[in-house]
């Protein structure tokens, strides 16, 4: 399996544990909740669709409209089939979200994994975003080395280019870093406080109703105001 196909049949786990969708919706949420995925077509969606069939990890269901069925018939085109996650496909998903290897900190993995950071424990987020930094940061000290080496032979337009890329990889340094101080934060209030419930287990109570959202399993974004989060995929932090 190659990985690109593997960000995707993950994206598509991901996404089906939220609702059965046929393939039309899946692909209209992969091209706008998923950035790295703007550019795919049908072509690439359906053989991963019938990869996960025959792996036992999703089923085919007819659309739930009786008349729609009937209308795509007379039509002579084929009724929608709905992808619904199954049992063994929802236990595989929750497999991969532990998944915290190298792979995990890639730039396309790395921004698919970040989209289903809700349903990951705060644990497995920690070392992702760690290991993020830490893969950023290594790729910050070479391009400052390569730019301290080849800085007299660059025009001014190559050398700009390479200053913006550099610049990219640090602002997604420092958003990390904000990430991971939030999460932090999130981890010690809990640890601190007897009565925050655990992941998993209802509030008691009416205060519970009024918990502070950074404490959560789901954990706490840092509040930007109006600053912009870089997109982990943008491919200029490559």
């Amino acid at each position: 399996m190659s990985r690109r196909s593997g960000i995707l049949e993950f994206a598509v786990l991901g996404l089906l544990r939220e609702a059965p969708m046929h393939g039309y919706e899946l692909r209209k949420r992969l091209n706008t909740s998923l950035g790295i995925f703007r550019a795919f077509s049908y072509g690439t969606l359906y053989p991963c669709l019938k990869t996960l069939v025959a792996n036992g990890w999703l089923i085919e269901e007819p659309g739930s409209a009786p008349e729609d069925a009937l209308a795509a018939s007379l039509a002579g085109r084929r009724a929608k089939i709905v992808y619904r996650l199954t049992a063994e496909g929802k236990e595989h998903f929750e497999e991969l979200l532990s998944h915290t290897g190298p792979d995990s900190w890639e730039d396309e993995h790395f921004a698919a994994r970040f989209a289903f950071f809700g349903q990951t424990e705060r644990e497995v987020r920690m070392r992702v975003l760690e290991g993020r930094r830490s893969r950023l940061e290594e790729r910050l000290e070479k391009m400052r080395a390569s730019l301290a080496r080849s800085r007299e032979r660059l025009d001014d337009y190559t050398l700009e280019l390479q200053r913006h890329g550099m610049e990219s990889v640090e602002r997604e340094v420092r958003w990390l870093n904000e990430l991971i101080e939030s999460e932090r934060a999130g981890r010690d209030r809990r640890r601190s406080d007897p009565e925050t419930p655990e992941a998993g287990q209802a509030p008691e109570g009416p205060a519970g109703a009024q918990q502070d959202d950074t404490s959560g399993e789901t954990g706490g974004l840092p509040r930007h105001g109006g600053s912009t989060r870089p997109d982990p995929s943008d491919d200029t932090a490559k």
